[in-house]
Formats: C-alpha cells, sequence, structure tokens
C-alpha cells in the first residue's frame, strides 16, 4: 500500500517537472545548460566532491527556478491585476534564482578551471 502511495507521489512530482520543462522557458535553459555542464565534466578528472558539488548546485538552481515559477503561477491566479507588492514578490523570487546561479557560475569556475590550466 504505501509503495503505490510512493509512486503515485512520486508520478505526480515527474508531471510537474515535465510541465515546466515543456512550459517555462528559464528552466528549459537551465536545463540545458545544466546537461551541457554535466556532459563538459565527464572530460576531467573530478573528485567526487567535485561531483558532488556540481550535482548539489544545479540542483538548487532548478529547484529555485520551480519555486518562482510556482510564486509566479499563484500571484498570477490570486492578483490578476498586477499589484505593485506582487510585482516586488515575483522580482525578489527571479533575484533568488539570479543569486543561485551567480553561485553556481562561481562553483563551476572554482572547480574547472585548475583543469583547464593545469
Amino acid at each position: 500500500m504505501r509503495t503505490r502511495v510512493v509512486f503515485r507521489s512520486a508520478r505526480h512530482a515527474m508531471s510537474g517537472i515535465s510541465f515546466a520543462l515543456v512550459r517555462e522557458r528559464n528552466f528549459q535553459i537551465e536545463c540545458g545548460i545544466a546537461i551541457g555542464v554535466l556532459v563538459f565534466a565527464c572530460w576531467f578528472p573530478l573528485l567526487p566532491a567535485e561531483w558532488a558539488l556540481l550535482l548539489l548546485v544545479i540542483g538548487w538552481v532548478l529547484t529555485l527556478e520551480l519555486i518562482n515559477t510556482i510564486i509566479e503561477r499563484i500571484l498570477d491566479i490570486v492578483k490578476p491585476n498586477v499589484h505593485p507588492y506582487v510585482r516586488v514578490v515575483k522580482d525578489m523570487a527571479a533575484g533568488a534564482v539570479l543569486i543561485a546561479s551567480f553561485v553556481a557560475i562561481l562553483v563551476g569556475i572554482f572547480i574547472f578551471l585548475p583543469h583547464l590550466i593545469g
């Protein structure tokens, strides 16, 4: 019984991710970049900790993008006429994704640069 519930929950989660992958341009771009980074990483002898860090920051950026999309969709339903605070909340959620993306870029530089120059 519990296994069925877990699989149903996982199926719902995958449905949400696939919805975002098909309909959300930023999520598509970020997934493409993530795949590119992972393919690029295969050419280098990365340590397990480096792989873990790459996966962590990629997962963090993608998760924040999904949360940003959720916030935007909910606010569009609750407040279809753009209220100034709605705009601020949407901008802050997008800002969280931007910060995570910059940190991910820095992590990528710290991981790949020694392999590229060494």
